[in-house]
């Protein structure tokens, strides 16, 4: 019997459970390690590397009894984040996240400098502060000596390798969200290197072969990637909606080539698979935010509540604006409010307001027909699920496994090692209802105007 430690690592907390090849857990369904990044109004968004190292390590210890063996490691971890080490492989800068806005002013200065629909062609990235291109220039112009210092700029996935099996590698997967791959060549983009006067020999080595002396430790997946594989979404026509820390609308494919569409993410699972979508800012983070905000008792839920009622229109993007628009200085806004709004009014149509940005991304995918929601924000949920259906007019499918990203890093692994992952599990599915669908496409239409008012 084949089994597989898989550590999910989310930019909220990491799990690490250990499975069999038929995707059944043994142990650690409830080891898991939560934490929480500083911020600041600047837009600072990071985390302490170190002690992201030590959860992860808590996690596994957590989840396996001494006399457990496995196989091979995989790991999932979320996209984009970045920091810079020094010749001993010890960090310079804390763990910076999409999440972190910082440099939004040198991804304006680079897309002035640069055709920025060609980088995007390029990389699958638009050049915007999420991604690495940005960052760079940041460091670069706020903390020069830093930036000469620093003898690699890795990736938390880069980083918990090395830590923890001796060596910073980074599989096509996560250096194709880096927003400095070209993904059709698989290589570090040149134009964008000499802009920002780095080396490729301070870029992680790329590569999926396992490292280590012992079970085999795989470079770790991007989690949008492993979502898609978990909840079973490898064609252009069933797309991924998952609800986490932030959001995404995603499908993946197999294709020798492909280009991005306008407001459209382009990144790898692998070197022969694609994952096309896009990503919110907010998602599980709103929720969290509203009910700490709100002081609601209890989380509201949205049953039996109508469209519209509430008269108000919520612009989420608390967080920054990625998909489809990519502005890096927008916030978010609610407009309609009066007297008689309630918390549970703002709640709903926040909830809502994920559901109509969510309907933008999937506009520019009109070959999808159906969706399997995925995520602890979204599967908690029933009424969420209801919701987005009735946005999307489209049948969403509650996803029967939670861990969509952990089974999707076992998946990977099990494909490596030569074996079969056993099909994807799936719920309850949510058809859309008619009556609702209009309302939501007029809510749609003040969303977008309230977005042209304030950005």
């Amino acid at each position: 019997m084949t089994r597989v430690l898989a550590i999910d690592v989310g930019s909220s907390s990491v799990r690490a459970r250990l499975y069999d090849e038929s995707g059944r857990v043994l142990s650690g369904d409830s080891a898991q390690r939560r934490w929480e990044a500083s911020r600041g109004r600047d837009g600072r968004v990071e985390f302490d590397p170190g002690e992201l190292v030590a959860a992860t390590r808590g996690a596994i210890e957590d989840a396996l009894e001494p006399d457990d063996r496995y196989d091979a490691v995989g790991c999932s971890c979320f996209w984009h984040s970045f920091m810079a080490l020094d010749r001993g492989g010890r960090p310079l800068t804390p763990l910076l996240t999409w999440g972190d806005t910082r440099s939004v002013d040198h991804a304006e200065h680079l897309a002035r400098r640069l055709d920025g629909d060609a980088v995007h062609a390029r990389t699958g990235a638009p050049l915007h502060p999420s991604f690495w291109p940005a960052k760079l220039a940041w460091l670069r112009e706020t903390s020069p000596e830093v930036f000469t210092r620093a003898a690699r700029f890795v990736g938390l996935g880069e980083y918990l390798l090395q830590e923890l099996a001796g060596e910073a590698r980074a599989s096509v997967s996560m250096a194709s969200a880096t927003g400095l791959l070209d993904v059709h060549t698989l290589a570090w983009d040149g134009e964008l290197l000499e802009a920002l006067g780095l080396e490729p020999e301070r870029l992680p080595e790329l590569g999926g072969e396992p490292v280590g002396s012992g079970p085999a430790w795989y470079p770790a997946d991007g989690d949008g990637a492993t979502s898609n594989v978990g909840s079973g979404c490898l064609t252009r026509e069933r797309a991924a909606l998952m609800m986490g820390t932030s959001g995404a609308f995603r499908t993946a494919y197999e294709a020798e080539d492909a280009r991005p569409r306008p407001g459209l993410f382009l990144y790898r699972i692998d070197e022969r698979r694609l994952v096309e979508g896009g990503s919110l800012s907010d998602g599980g983070n709103l929720v969290s935010w509203l009910e700490r905000t709100l002081k609601l008792p209890d989380e509201p839920g949205l049953e039996g509540r109508v469209p519209g009622e509430h008269g108000l229109t919520f612009l989420p993007l608390l967080g920054g604006e990625r998909a489809t628009g990519w502005n890096g200085r927008a916030r978010g806004a609610v407009a309609g409010l009066s007297l008689a709004t309630t918390p549970e009014d703002v709640y709903q149509a926040a909830l809502e307001g994920i559901a109509l940005r969510v309907a933008d991304i999937a506009e520019r995918m009109p070959e999808v027909r159906e969706v399997v929601a995925t995520g602890k924000a979204l599967l908690s949920q029933p009424a969420w699920i209801q919701v987005l259906a009735d946005v999307l007019a489209l049948p969403v499918t509650a996803s029967a496994e939670p861990e969509a990203s952990s089974l999707g890093v076992v998946n990977l692994t099990l494909e490596r090692l030569g074996e079969e992952p056993a099909p994807t599990p799936l719920g309850r599915t949510f058809e859309p209802r008619e009556e609702r669908v209009e309302a939501y496409r007029s809510a749609r239409e003040e969303q977008r105007n309230l977005y042209r008012g304030v950005t």
